[in-house]
Order: C-alpha cells, then structure tokens, then sequence
C-alpha cells in the first residue's frame, strides 16, 4: 500500500506541474491537496522536492513570480505565497558559511603569480633567505 501511495503522490504533483504550467492554478492546488491527503492518509512522507513545490498553508502549488516570491537574505532562501503570506525560511546553498572548512586549506598553499616571491617557504610561510639556510 505504501508503495501504491508514493506512486500516486507522485503521479498527483506532475499532474500539478503539467496544469500549473497550462494555465490552470486551481487544478494544480486540487492535486497539491489531494497528493497531502494520500501521503497524511497511509503515513507516506513527501519527498524533499515536493515539499518546496507548495504552501504548506494553503497548499498553492508555487509557480515563481505568480504564486510564490523568492528572495535570498543573508545566507536565507525566504519564500513568501502570494496567496496567503505565509513566509518560507530554508539554508540557502549558495550561503558564505558553506564555503570550504578551514580545515581541508593547505597552510602551505599560496598561488603566485610567475615571478613574484619565487623563493622557498618555511615552515611559518615567509620567504626563506637562501644564504643563511645553506650556512
């Protein structure tokens, strides 16, 4: 049954997706409505894509720039319906905290230009005097 459910949500949401984009938003939210009742019905959780398809309030199906306002704050995706106005806060990807840790940077690694500082680095980073290193 499980399984029959999870076909059937998703069966539902590319109905939603097909009349949302033929110009029938109120049949794409019928879908979006009866795609939650199957799952909240046989205990079928939504998969993460779907769940960013619709309001959790209202259950709009989101069309940017008709049914849903998308804007990045501060590390942020905040998705606002412009149905009800309910607000969507989710970790955006391209957020300045998900960069690279500190951690995988090689200390040691320093990207010149050919022919600027070409002397070799101590241990510390800075140039190393070549005379005094051999005596």
């Amino acid at each position: 049954m499980v399984r029959i459910a999870r076909e059937r949500v998703a069966d539902l949401f590319a109905l939603a997706e097909r009349e949302a984009r033929g110009g029938h938003p109120e049949l794409a939210d019928r879908y979006v409505s009866l795609a939650r009742r199957v799952g909240m019905r046989y205990n079928v959780r939504l998969r993460q894509e779907y769940r960013e398809l619709y309001c959790r309030s209202c259950s709009a199906y989101w069309v940017e720039g008709r049914t849903v306002r998308t804007r990045l704050r501060s590390g942020y995706r905040v998705r606002t319906c412009l149905r009800c106005g309910r607000q969507r806060r989710t970790r955006s990807s391209s957020s300045p905290r998900t960069g690279v840790p500190p951690d995988l940077v090689s200390p040691r690694e320093v990207h010149r230009e050919d022919g600027a500082l070409s002397g070799p680095l101590s241990d510390a980073g800075d140039l190393v005097d070549e005379e005094t290193e051999e005596e």
